[in-house]
């Protein structure tokens, strides 16, 4: 007879999403001492997955990551959901919880075509679907062209073999839970930022699940998530939506927290950089610092950070 399983998490069906998955099983089955059958992965194909022509800021933007999984959870069919935390919008509901955030892996891009910025062939086209990216490469290098690159890990790959890009970004934290870590030329913190929450795996549960909650809370990592949550109040505190090129880098300091954000103009010529240090939590400090930023954006930054994300 087949034994019941004590959570049943929900993922989607991409094969980094399901080595995330099996990431989160692993670590509560070693928190608890439980058998691998106690923890049941639940695929679901989310929205994100099936549209791949368009940029998911035209289609819903990360709505589109979690929709799926939100109303299986509210449904009872799963007790929690594993995300890449980028993923996630910054306001959830009420009734969930992001009960645990894993230890957060390398959070830095990893450029793919070439061995650096510079060596990037004048003229060449970046192939990504993601306006900070973008953004961030105009900004550097203006000659770059941009094209449109959605899908997993593997079909954005593929398209960089079969000549549709000249060079492509893909996040390392990605390619090291796929065992791909040795591709491509990660990309230093000091010249170019992440995005929110990158290299984070975050697991959401019911709020009013107790149960579950406490078999999560065994996962939670102290200090990703001061991090994450200081990236993410910036996020929040920027009005930023799926549109918006920002990159943000929040470290553990001594005394708290060291923060540095940069906004950016879709096309990448404006920029406005700022930095902050910070006590975890401080969520004043953070709209103050977000304030600073938007008093700074130039005309074609300020549009971008409108709306929530």
């Amino acid at each position: 007879m087949k034994a019941i399983p004590v959570i049943r998490l929900g993922t989607r069906r991409s094969p980094l999403a399901m080595a995330q998955a099996h990431e989160t099983r692993a670590r509560l089955c070693a928190a608890h001492g439980w058998d691998e059958s106690a923890v049941e992965l639940v695929p679901v194909v989310a929205g994100g997955d099936k549209v791949q022509d368009r940029p998911l800021a035209d289609v819903g933007g990360k709505a589109l990551w979690t929709r799926e999984l939100d109303a299986w959870l509210d449904e009872g069919r799963i007790d929690a959901a594993v995300h890449s935390l980028k993923d996630v919008e910054t306001i959830r509901p009420e009734w969930i919880t992001l009960a645990a955030i894993l230890p957060r892996a390398d959070r830095r891009d990893v450029l793919l075509g070439a061995s650096s910025l510079r060596s990037i062939p004048q003229g060449a086209t970046l192939g990504t679907s993601a306006p900070r990216r973008a953004a961030q490469m105009k900004n550097l290098r203006p000659d770059i062209e941009t094209v449109l690159f959605r899908g997993n890990v593997a079909t954005r790959m593929a398209k960089l073999q079969a000549g549709e890009a000249d060079v492509t970004l893909l996040a390392a934290a990605g390619l090291e839970r796929l065992g791909q870590e040795s591709v491509g030329t990660p990309l230093p913190l000091e010249t170019w930022l992440p995005a929110p929450s990158q290299g984070a795996i975050g697991i959401e549960c019911r709020t009013k699940d107790s149960v579950t909650r406490g078999h999560l809370d065994a996962l939670n990592d102290a200090p990703t998530r001061r991090e994450v949550e200081a990236e993410r109040a910036l996020l929040e505190a920027l009005g930023g939506s799926c549109h918006s090129p920002v990159g943000v880098l929040v470290e553990n300091a001594d005394e708290g927290l060291h923060m540095r954000a940069a906004l950016f103009s879709a096309d990448g010529a404006e920029r406005v950089d700022g930095t902050i240090e910070l006590t975890p939590g401080d969520v004043e400090a953070i709209r103050a610092f977000a304030a600073d930023l938007l008093a700074r954006a130039t005309p074609g930054i300020t549009p971008l950070f409108t709306g929530a994300s």
